[in-house]
């Protein structure tokens, strides 16, 4: 910045940079969102003492510090507003319907497997452990994993912290309140042990081959408001993975503003009693 005023973003250099973030995250900025990246990105620049923007993309690709500079980019460049029992009517499927399904489909192996793609600040997958917690005592010899992960690492460190303010309750009823968390003062709330045992978080960047290739045979995928910041054809890559991901006969949870028309046709949309949701379907088996 110069004093108070912003260096500028020629447009140029603000294609550049809007593609090269969407090749690396599949977030993608129209024309419109110039001056979003302009006024978000000058503190970087005065961070690294850069004097312009071409400076800060030449950063971006090619200094030894530039992963890190990634890191923090998201991080400013991403919303990351989530709280606990969002979408009640898609959690009230999920805990009555999927997981008798599940229950009943995987009793052999006793596995069960769910990930919360783009779990943000973690309210999301530990609801589902405290949904997994309160459907009874069936699960008790399986072996569960629940996995969270984003691409923000300053939100899956508060993730792992697991503590969290009165905002991210706005929906969550008073008796889970009670049960499950523990009032540290200040309108702090810590998330209690027997539900932070059930999830683990890890950083996964949904359209890096790599990092998605260590997540594999889910039983449910929660990618909730997360795919509307990607343009179609980031949308497309990303859901081609989670159909590779998910074992025959796993569940797809997208948003409710959020749908794979003109995206797939792999997966078999399903209406449930409480809500609609996704099925990678279970190839017939050829008797003999």
């Amino acid at each position: 910045m110069f004093g108070d005023q912003l260096i500028p973003l020629p447009d140029d250099v603000f294609r550049l940079l809007r593609d090269f973030i969407h090749s690396y995250c599949g977030i993608y900025f129209d024309d419109g969102s110039k001056f979003l990246l302009e006024r978000r990105l000058n503190r970087r620049l005065e961070q690294h003492r850069l004097r312009n923007f071409e400076e800060y993309y030449h950063f971006l690709r090619y200094d030894r510090k530039r992963e890190e500079e990634l890191v923090v980019l998201i991080d400013n460049l991403t919303t990351n507003e989530t709280y606990f029992f969002r979408e009640q009517a898609q959690l009230k499927a999920f805990s009555e319907e999927l997981l008798p399904d599940l229950r009943e489909r995987n009793g052999d192996r006793k596995t069960l497997r769910i990930w919360s793609a783009g779990c943000s600040t973690g309210e999301e997958p530990y609801t589902i452990a405290i949904l997994l917690l309160e459907s009874g005592n069936w699960w008790r010899d399986w072996q569960v994993e629940i996995l969270g992960s984003d691409i923000n690492q300053r939100v899956l460190h508060t993730a792992r912290r697991g503590v969290y303010k009165k905002g991210s309750h706005r929906s969550t009823p008073p008796e889970m309140l009670k049960k499950y968390f523990v009032e540290e003062g200040k309108g702090d709330y810590r998330i209690i042990d027997a539900v932070r045992e059930h999830v683990s978080f890890s950083y996964v960047n949904l359209l890096d081959p790599y990092k998605t290739s260590l997540v594999r045979d889910m039983d449910v995928i929660f990618c909730r408001n997360v795919i509307i910041y990607f343009d179609r054809e980031a949308k497309k890559k990303v859901i081609e993975s989670f159909y590779d991901k998910l074992r025959e006969g796993g569940f797809l949870l997208l948003g409710h503003s959020e749908s794979l028309i003109n995206l797939s046709t792999a997966f078999t949309l399903r209406t449930l009693k409480n809500d609609m949701v996704y099925q990678k379907p279970v190839r017939a088996r050829v008797g003999f």
